[in-house]
């Protein structure tokens, strides 16, 4: 590694596979917008499988771990070169074993700080702006994501290697943040480059650079258009449905847990309907928000979500 004797005050960008594509989208952007080249391969010991192998034309290809990579992009001004980690997976087990390797490789290069990208899902309707939230590993950056109006991550946690690493950075000494998109928690499995924008956009601001976002904004415009139709044809498919069993359900007695039969019976049907096809979930949702059970039920909505193994 060359090059590594080159690098100017580097910052570390670390991107994994999750929600919304958020983060590796953002990270995937930043690299080609900066023309970054490859720098290095990271090769933890022991801590990945082959999870699944390749057929092409009914051959099937040996499996490959994997993989784990840097790039670096050379800041021209000389202020601070920049070093984006892009992995293809998180490790099944091991977690922190892998970050608090990643840490040392990064503090050999001499990284003085660190980010992760990722998403932060909620309520919000897919047409509405993105906001952007922020934890810090240091008061000094804390002050710093205040300052550029960011929503501050009081409480709370961040799942998988996003929030995992900035843990090992914390008991390395190491300044860093995690910069979180919102996207629609309802659409958790599609892509929503809105969110990666968002957090691009912040995280340039930090940096102090610029790159050209004119391709991810049309994308995310894209995006918007499509969801927001999605959920308006949605919307007045279940008003006259909704309304027709809103007089059915009050010849029903409730439930003791304030439910009707016939409430329940449609709520059960919704599942099975949302199981065979995802699209009907915000039907379903919309469903259990209005009959006030959405917490009750909320471990099995949010199964509909998870990838099939």
């Amino acid at each position: 590694m060359a090059d590594e004797a080159r690098l100017t005050k580097p910052w570390l960008i670390a991107v994994w596979p999750g929600m919304g594509h958020v983060a590796l989208s953002a990270g995937y952007y930043l690299m080609a917008k900066l023309n970054m080249h490859l720098f290095a391969e990271f090769e933890p010991q022991g801590l990945f499988d082959v999870e699944h192998v390749e057929v092409k034309d009914g051959l099937i290809r040996a499996g490959r771990l994997p993989r784990s990579r840097f790039f670096v992009w050379n800041d021209p001004r000389g202020r601070h070169d920049l070093v984006v980690f892009i992995g293809e997976a998180q490790p099944p087990l091991g977690k922190y074993a892998f970050c608090r390797q990643l840490i040392e490789f990064a503090q050999g290069l001499g990284v003085e700080r660190i980010f992760t990208f990722a998403a932060m899902a909620t309520e919000m309707h897919p047409t509405s702006g993105s906001r952007v939230f922020g934890a810090a590993t240091d008061e000094q950056t804390l002050a710093e994501l205040r300052r550029l109006g960011l929503e501050i991550l009081d409480d709370g946690h961040i799942g998988g290697l996003n929030g995992v690493l900035l843990g090992a950075a914390v008991e390395a000494g190491l300044r860093g943040a995690c910069l979180l998109g919102e996207m629609p928690r309802i659409f958790a499995q599609l892509p929503f480059p809105k969110a990666s924008l968002a957090v691009l956009d912040a995280f340039t601001t930090i940096a102090g650079i610029e790159i050209d976002t004119a391709e991810l904004s049309q994308q995310a415009r894209d995006m918007e258009q499509q969801l927001g139709d999605l959920l308006a044809q949605m919307q007045r498919a279940l008003e006259p449905q909704m309304a027709d069993e809103d007089e059915a359900a009050g010849h029903e007695p409730a439930t003791e847990g304030g439910l009707s039969p016939e409430d329940e019976r449609r709520i059960e049907r919704l599942f099975e309907q949302a199981r065979q096809d995802r699209v009907h979930a915000y039907e379903l949702k919309r469903e259990l928000d209005r009959l006030g059970v959405y917490r009750a039920y909320e471990d099995r909505f949010l199964d509909l979500f998870k990838r099939a193994e």
